[in-house]
């Protein structure tokens, strides 16, 4: 069930008060845009998710937002009006019946005479609830996933669908060069299947997807989404007519392009071009753009996020860039080769676009605090990408309320350090993490960007190495559910491995003798390494005995790693009658034992990558986020001690003739309600 909350608002007012006329129209067409895709994402979460959110604002409707009426009028408890409000909000804020964050079903805290009450306030309403009310009290489905009687995915719609049969559509897809991140697939028959393809275009006929020697029938319909993207298209055409340059124009035309067709060819030309308009006042992402809750790992979810950008704290993060190269030299696949960077690493880091931005419109179910894009490796490395640190974001999630796993007596140190050190390890991991590596590739006509005849030598065993990718395949596709999870677990090892480094620590401020000292830093880190590995385990679904999140997984099994290897540098405490759990770091094994374990996990992970060793990371990696019996029992104790939601308040933008107000809310409940209805999607 829905519980109580607490709510943080992503104050945006200063920032847009700087911008130009220009600037704020251009803002207003990109957010109009990016809350265009709302509907888009609900369609992807549940079948009943569109329903009950055209139901929570109708309802807000009917009352002008005046809560009270629905006891006084309707007789419906004030609880449990109070009860409803908290699981709307709840809904709102993730965009859909699922935590965007673990994947998990919540449902209202009110018995379904009382929706039944609030559904007879008008005949929209009972239609509405007519739609879902089989489901939204409904458990099972616990959580998403693969489409079973415990889990439930909208990407696979239709009848239930299996591992091997996403597994074929997958070849029938690859062998006509259409990539999936924009499809979802309908299950119709013991061997047909229909692709549903985002477009503003309807597919008249429907393109058979033939595959030799498959008896199968997969057949790509276009226009899912159709009514939605043709909102996205409108906007971000009104937007190109304030862009700032004609490299901005060139990606909106190719966003629309790709939105109106469907052809993801056009989208990785819009990511080039993205890439190369550098420090904009207004950023944005677009697209069918993170797969993290594809139980295949293939599909996107939909996403629009536009952002303003501080100057001021951009320049605190250009220092960084500028020193890249001299850090990655200290990773643990540094080797003398190529400068001392190494053979499997890039010859030529190219410093990232770094921005500090407060995000205006973020349209997507889970907020994160920095992003690294785009996530094609070759663009990656022929072009470069982009790294955003969401400060507004951040701010948030150090004053949340958190998981009590420290040491009364250490509390408010941690919370003193907590900041600065989430801070710089987020920026480590969107620079350093997501933007290190090289890829063992062949391609077409025996081409290879390493000597085939003289492979370089994996560190790991000594030997050349035996594996690497062949032409077509991609990291993605080669260690599908795992390779999100592997990512961002590699990205997070990265920014933990430095952040004991001293030269790294002063370049931020951070000595011996600051206010905030290096050595004190790097301790706090260690305690959240912790206890982000502990609250992980509230995103593990022991129904179906499956992680629910990447990153949560991935913050687990580095705890696993430093509890495995890392010979007392952290413990973990356990009172079950109690119910407390506690972090202790050994602060004299930090830099002997914990960076040692986490230096050989990095290791690990960064070669399976590189070399498209599926096998090995799938044994290793298994085996690291295994939840034996004594972290079921943690897990316990983890959901006992839950915090109340995170839930976010955003802004909304209004033009009246050529003149673009801001209105910011309340960060409440109603707050929240209030700013989705003035959204109007």
């Amino acid at each position: 069930m829905a519980a109580p909350v607490q709510i943080y608002k992503l104050g945006i007012a200063p920032l847009f008060d700087r911008l130009s006329v220009q600037e704020k129209r251009y803002s207003h067409y990109m957010s109009r845009a990016a809350w265009a895709g709302t509907r888009i994402i609900l369609r992807q979460v549940s079948p009943e998710s569109l329903a009950i959110f055209d139901f929570i604002l109708e309802l807000y409707k009917t009352c002008s937002g005046d809560w009270k009426q629905l006891s006084k009028v309707d007789g419906v408890d004030e609880e449990e009006v109070q009860a409803w409000l908290e699981y709307a909000a709840t809904f709102l804020s993730n965009i859909g019946n699922y935590y965007g964050s673990g994947d998990q079903k919540f449902t209202p805290r009110i018995v379904p005479d009382t929706l039944q009450k609030l559904a007879s306030r008008s005949p929209k309403l009972s239609s509405l609830y007519a739609e879902f009310q089989s489901y939204i009290m409904a458990i099972p489905p616990f959580t998403l996933g693969y489409p079973s009687t415990l889990a439930q995915s909208s990407y696979y719609p239709g009848q239930l669908i299996g591992k091997d049969e996403i597994a074929l559509v997958s070849k029938h897809l690859a062998s006509h060069s259409i990539f999936p991140e924009n499809t979802r697939l309908r299950k119709t028959g013991e061997c047909t299947f229909e692709v549903l393809q985002a477009s503003v275009e309807l597919t008249e006929p429907v393109v058979s997807l033939d595959l030799p020697n498959s008896s199968s029938r997969v057949d790509l319909i276009r226009g899912d989404h159709a009514d939605d993207l043709k909102v996205v298209c409108d906007n971000l055409s009104r937007a190109a007519d304030y862009a700032a340059n004609d490299t901005q124009r060139k990606f909106l035309a190719e966003y629309i392009e790709s939105f109106g067709t469907g052809n993801l060819d056009v989208y990785r030309d819009s990511q080039r071009t993205w890439v190369t308009d550098k420090t904009p006042k207004v950023e944005n992402i677009f697209g069918f753009v993170e797969p993290y809750r594809d139980p295949a790992g293939i599909r996107a979810e939909f996403e629009g996020l536009v952002a303003i950008a501080d100057a001021e704290e951009t320049k605190l993060l250009s220092k960084l860039v500028e020193n890249s190269d001299r850090f990655i030299r200290r990773l643990p696949w540094a080797s003398p080769e190529n400068n001392g960077k190494g053979v499997f690493e890039k010859s030529l880091f190219e410093p990232p676009d770094l921005s500090s931005i407060h995000a205006l419109a973020y349209c997507s179910s889970i907020i994160f605090p920095g992003i690294n894009l785009p996530n094609y490796n070759d663009i990656r490395q022929d072009v470069g990408f982009k790294n955003v640190i969401i400060a507004n974001r951040m701010v948030a999630e150090s004053t949340a309320i958190q998981w009590p796993f420290i040491d009364d007596s250490e509390t408010k140190t941690f919370q003193k350090h907590k900041y600065p050190a989430y801070y710089w390890w987020v920026v480590l991991h969107e620079i350093l993490g997501h933007g290190t590596g090289k890829m063992m590739i062949e391609e077409p006509g025996n081409r290879f960007n390493f000597d085939p005849a003289s492979p370089p030598v994996n560190p790991l065993d000594g030997k050349p190495i035996k594996t690497w990718y062949k032409p077509g395949q991609t990291w993605t596709g080669q260690f599908e559910e795992l390779a999100t999870t592997v990512d961002e677990c590699r990205a997070e090892l990265v920014g933990a491995y430095l952040m004991d480094d001293p030269e790294l620590l002063a370049l931020f401020g951070f000595t011996d003798k600051s206010d905030i000292r290096a050595s004190d830093l790097t301790y706090n880190l260690y305690q959240q390494l912790g206890v982000d590995g502990l609250r992980g385990l509230s995103n593990f679904n022991v129904d179906g005995m499956k992680w629910g999140q990447a990153h949560s997984r991935a913050h687990f099994a580095m705890l696993r790693c430093l509890l495995k290897h890392g010979d007392g540098c952290v413990s973990i405490s356990h009172d079950k009658e109690a119910e407390t759990l506690r972090v202790k770091v050994d602060r004299s094994r930090i830099r002997s034992h914990g960076k040692k374990a986490l230096g050989e996990m990095l290791l690990r992970l960064h070669m399976y990558r590189c070399t498209a060793d599926v096998q090995a990371c799938r044994e290793y990696y298994e085996n690291l986020s295994h939840v034996d019996v004594e972290c079921l029992e943690w897990r316990q104790t983890v959901i006992a001690t839950k915090p109340p939601p995170l839930l976010n308040v955003q802004a909304n933008t209004f033009i009246d003739g050529e003149t673009v107000t801001l209105r910011e809310y309340e960060p409440t409940i109603e707050g929240i309600i209030q700013s989705w209805a003035e959204r109007a999607v």
